[in-house]
């Protein structure tokens, strides 16, 4: 992002923790159970998300279109935008925009009001994440009730989320088991950490909640221009109750998320699937257009830093992401740290691109190093996402913008560096003082700021002579 590139609204929402990448992930590594069960759930996604892909063979064809298709709705957006909200509209739905996540939990909870109720369902949902509409709804008076069984761990643990797919991936069954019989009223005392058993608890837990709430809030993982129909795929079930049986729906929705056609969503319906959770198809796919018999619609359409975004030709690239998480579960950085190491509610190597693009570059400084560079996210997105060139770029960026601010410890260092090789003799007697360094760095003992870089690295010993003064030597012989 250049100087001229608007930067993105204060009202970002969830999408900057409090502590810098390094820090976060030093404390998150040192964590045995935290890496044992993220590394054995990203392994068993990863396994079948291959097994699935390798069964077509047009998938590179699939991919290729993916992309093509996204980038067709970012070069046209402002034109799909209105077509969408026009259909939207003249099927009795309403359409609202956000420009930051204020002006969207704003319009949710007097939509809420308005609804007179006091409880909300939810379907799981990344928008509604990123503005943390469930803190404003809270705030307001307003329960949220999470309905998708990763998303209601993490709301009765008092946790936060991450994963993008798998909110709590870093919690295993037994944690999940303590969690459901101290949080949830009702519970058999003696639940045992089987999957079914689980899956049943949590399901007599929100069956009345689905049949009292007045409104559900939900997400979109497509929107088509051309009709003006949203779509959620999930697993469980839940978002067809969410969808189907409260009297208005709420609808939160990232500006990027459209497709331009009908018939576009048979490749993103093969694309998704597979790279998410490994299956062929969805189990559920909700479509709805407009408002239903006994059903009023509102589709809040969230800009939240994405028009900044899309003001970057090197990383609006970003914004063909569909939230597959395909990139996390063979990210090596991610694998071991987790996701709250990142900070925002996008972790892993989209998180490190997105959030810093959607907060601007400076609030999100630490996200772009947090990567190997190692490129398996790239082989992996569905949608052919180039994170690792988007990753230098934005690290590039985030040394201009310290850089502008003030002059960093490193900067003055590279400055006399610069000095010191300008002049031959210079030079020369800067490696000659080198030799004095040996004992400090076979001690690996170098002063601030050089003992911060030698604590992660291994730094050579320096040599007994220079090549000058060996040339200056053996040359003459």
């Amino acid at each position: 992002m250049g100087a001229d590139v608007p930067r993105a609204s204060a009202g970002v929402g969830q999408l900057r923790g409090t502590r810098s990448f390094p820090a976060a992930a030093r404390e998150a590594v040192s964590d045995a159970q935290l890496r044992r069960n993220v590394g054995a759930a990203t392994a068993t996604i990863q396994a079948k998300r291959a097994e699935v892909v390798d069964e077509l063979p047009d998938w590179a064809q699939l991919r290729a279109a993916g992309a093509a298709i996204k980038d067709d709705v970012l070069a046209h957006l402002d034109q799909y935008l209105v077509q969408l909200e026009t259909e939207v509209t003249a099927r009795g739905g309403t359409v609202h925009w956000a420009r930051d996540a204020v002006e969207a939990n704003r319009i949710a909870v007097d939509l809420v009001r308005r609804a007179g109720s006091s409880e909300v369902v939810k379907v799981k949902s990344m928008a509604t994440q990123e503005i943390g509409l469930n803190d404003a709804l809270s705030s307001a008076g307003i329960t949220p009730w999470e309905t998708d069984l990763a998303e209601l761990i993490v709301q009765l643990g008092h946790d936060t989320p991450s994963h993008i797919l798998v909110p709590a991936i870093h919690r295993n069954r037994a944690e999940i088991r303590d969690i459901f019989r101290r949080e949830m009223p009702g519970v058999d005392p003696e639940l045992t950490d089987g999957p079914a058993a689980l899956a049943e608890a949590a399901r007599r837990y929100l069956r009345q909640k689905f049949l009292t709430a007045d409104v559900a809030i939900s997400g979109a993982n497509f929107a088509v221009a051309e009709t003006g129909t949203l779509v959620v795929v999930e697993s469980e079930g839940n978002g067809r109750m969410c969808v189907t049986l409260p009297r208005m729906l709420i609808t939160v929705m990232g500006l990027e998320k459209l497709v331009p056609r009908w018939r576009d969503l048979e490749v993103f319906l093969q694309l998704l699937p597979r790279s998410s959770t490994g299956e062929r198809m969805n189990p559920y796919t909700s479509m709805w257009t407009g408002s239903t018999e006994g059903q009023e619609f509102h589709l809040i359409l969230l800009d939240n830093g994405r028009t900044a975004t899309l003001a970057d030709p090197r990383g609006r690239e970003a914004l063909r992401c569909i939230r597959c998480s395909a990139c996390l579960n063979v990210c090596p950085v991610y694998t071991r740290t987790g996701g709250h190491a990142y900070g925002s509610v996008y972790p892993g190597p989209i998180g490190a691109v997105l959030s810093p693009q959607l907060t601007g570059v400076a609030a999100n400084a630490s996200l772009p190093f947090a990567s190997s560079l190692c490129g398996a996210c790239y082989e992996v997105c569905p949608v052919a996402i180039d994170i690792p060139t988007m990753l230098v770029h934005l690290r590039s960026e985030a040394v201009d913008s310290a850089r502008r601010r003030l002059p960093s410890p490193e900067r003055s260092l590279m400055a006399a560096a610069a000095w010191t090789m300008a002049d031959p003799e210079r030079w020369t007697r800067a490696l000659r003082a080198i030799r004095l360094g040996r004992l400090a760095a076979r001690r690996r003992a170098l002063p601030p700021p050089l003992s911060a870089w030698v604590a992660a690295r291994d730094l050579p010993e320096p040599p007994q002579e220079t090549f000058r003064d060996w040339w200056a030597r053996e040359g003459r012989r």
